[in-house]
């Protein structure tokens, strides 16, 4: 079977292409408030498939995508959706489908204990244990809503694009923005990244996706590696899982 496979987050919305072993084709992105029926239609022109998976963390857009594809076997990945994956969280009806994406994800590729840093709105950490028990984990602002904050709610300091800053010590208002920003975040993430080995008692792999990913954990020993796929790879392993077993 070939699958389509949706992530749909709150800024960016990823359609991909996926058979039984592996993700396939190009990776289309369409602005989530931009979602419609016809940027729907031009993203997946030609595509062929036979199913459809969606995580969503929007739900207005989650709504639209499943009327659009009603013509199509069609889950939308949830707590309860038959994931393989065990969640010992108080609350499992609050983690959300990109979380849980995540978590079948870095459980399928990666050695477990593991913890998935996912750059996006927000910044989540889920950690896995070693017998594939996801156990919960921590959310924190997003670097990008960070800047924005700071921009709205200050009079004089502009909004920046997120770089690599040449020095800490800034030599201008943007310079030394860019130092607080991308120093400052880095050891946000170091932080908690320490703190949870401490609770785990053991160094679980850290795994770094989203937008942001490569860019901060540059600067952060703690991170092992970048997969910038990891949520629609945990989408592939899911929809297999639901729809092989329905043919």
């Amino acid at each position: 079977m070939i699958y389509l496979l949706i992530d749909n987050s709150n800024s960016r919305t990823k359609l991909s292409l996926a058979d039984t072993d592996e993700l396939k084709g190009d990776l289309v992105r369409i602005d989530t408030p931009e979602v419609n029926e016809e940027t729907l239609a031009e993203a997946t022109k030609g595509w062929q498939f036979d199913a459809v998976m969606l995580c969503s963390v929007v739900p207005q857009k989650e709504e639209l995508i499943e009327r659009f594809f009603l013509d199509y076997p069609f889950h939308s990945l949830g707590h309860e959706s038959d994931h393989g994956i065990t969640i010992s969280v108080d609350r499992p009806m609050e983690v959300g489908a990109d979380r849980i994406a995540n978590v079948i994800g870095v459980s399928s590729l990666c050695e477990l204990p593991a913890v998935v840093v996912d750059f996006g709105t927000a910044v989540t950490f889920d950690i896995v244990d070693e017998g594939g028990v996801y156990l919960g984990g921590s959310i924190a602002p997003g670097l990008n809503s960070m800047n924005e904050y700071l921009s709205k709610k200050t009079a004089l300091l502009p909004q920046i694009q997120i770089k690599e800053p040449q020095n800490v010590i800034g030599k201008s208002t943007v310079e030394a923005m860019l130092s607080g920003a991308v120093y400052g975040y880095r050891g946000l993430i170091r932080g908690i990244l320490q703190a949870i080995e401490q609770e785990l008692g053991r160094n679980p792999l850290v795994v770094s996706t989203g937008g942001d990913g490569m860019l901060i954990a540059e600067g952060v020993s703690e991170i092992d590696t970048f997969f910038n796929q990891i949520t629609l790879e945990g989408l592939r392993v899911a929809a297999v899982r639901r729809f092989c077993r329905e043919v």
